[in-house]
């Protein structure tokens, strides 16, 4: 990707806002984290016994990545919910000393509003994670925490998607007691990392004329494989399909042949020990299988992308998927469609 200050091709506000990315986690470490050390430390004096999270597309799979970091490192027992049950069905969960987390970029959307209010009326402790401080979603919750990403104007969520990847795992490592000394080198990993944009050109030219893509992880990639389909079906409008790779072994493997498209993000640490039979199986199936991990796993498949050595499992998906949002633009630009602008998109979508 050439200067996005630059470039007058489609894509140019997209790219600005991924090229923005090191600086806004390495905002957040500096500016946010006392802050959200602050806030967990209020929430954890009140011991909720487990926690809901709520949210809505790209911050859903910022909320699931959550649900690893709460059941993984602070051993509680967290869920999704399921706003209907509140907002259309009317549903009365008791809630007492719950946390209901909500996650929203613009903090706008009807339903998300609704349920954390009847939430907090509920007898929950509500915090609402947000690239927007003055919000109604901020308004009605108790606690607030900005993930200070700044403006985001292009349709594709990128900077804020990361920005509460890293506020969330700052939020779970406060609540445990712990110094989020994983995320200190991320900022300039991170800028490593999208350097490499000639390294996702040429994997795009993969996907220009395809027709449908799988993606699998496993543990905290599975979040990430999530947001690469998202990514990529929002803006290249390949359906690109996301397996947690044991669900991809129950069945859908059997749609998987020698032409098949497969993208594989492979944790460094259990979550990609846990996917090794899945990625076994694949070669044997002979699929086109490019990885996103480390450097011995790319060499196994037919191509992909190295990820830097020696960093944590549970903040690898805030560089996990920088390649892969750098993919969903090359496709799109290939594909003479405007990653900046997807038909039928809204920047906040109103659901009720």
């Amino acid at each position: 990707m050439s200067d996005p200050q630059t470039r007058s091709v489609p894509g140019r506000i997209m790219a600005a806002e991924m090229a923005e990315q090191p600086a806004v986690l390495q905002r957040i470490l500096d500016e946010g984290a006392p802050k959200i050390r602050e806030i967990a430390a209020g929430i954890a004096a009140r011991s909720p016994r487990f926690v809901l999270l709520t949210a809505r597309g790209t911050s859903d799979n910022a909320a699931l990545y959550a649900k690893y970091l709460i059941e993984i490192l602070l051993g509680r027992p967290a869920g999704l919910t399921s706003m209907s049950t509140t907002t259309a069905y009317g549903a009365k969960p008791d809630l007492t000393d719950v946390l209901v987390i909500t996650v929203s970029q613009s903090g706008g959307s009807p339903d998300l509003v609704a349920s954390t209010k009847a939430a907090r009326e509920a007898g929950a402790i509500t915090l609402a994670v947000t690239n927007n401080p003055d919000s109604p979603l901020a308004e009605v919750s108790e606690f607030h925490i900005d993930v200070l990403a700044g403006p985001e104007k292009a349709l594709p969520a990128t900077k804020t998607y990361t920005a509460e990847l890293l506020a969330l795992y700052l939020l779970v490592e406060g609540l445990r007691g712990g110094d989020g000394s994983a995320a200190k080198e991320l900022p300039g990993l991170a800028a490593g990392v999208l350097a490499r944009h000639a390294e996702v050109r040429a994997l795009a030219e993969r996907y220009r004329f395809a027709q449908r893509l799988v993606i699998t992880s496993r543990g905290y990639g599975y979040p990430t494989a999530r947001e690469a389909a998202l990514k990529l079906m929002e803006t290249t409008y390949i359906p690109a399909t996301p397996f947690s790779g044991a669900d991809l072994l129950h069945g859908p493997l059997a749609m998987v042949d020698n032409v098949s498209p497969v993208i594989a993000v492979v944790p460094d640490g259990r979550g990609g020990e846990a996917l090794q039979p899945v990625l076994d199986r694949l070669r044997g199936r002979g699929a086109d299988l490019v990885v996103i991990g480390q450097q011995a796993q790319v060499d196994a498949a037919s191509a992909g992308f190295a990820l830097p050595a020696g960093v944590a499992e549970e903040v690898q998906p805030i560089l996990e998927i920088l390649p892969l949002q750098q993919l969903a633009y090359e496709v799109t630009i290939a594909r003479g469609q405007d990653p900046d602008a997807p038909r039928a998109l809204a920047k906040v979508t109103e659901t009720h």
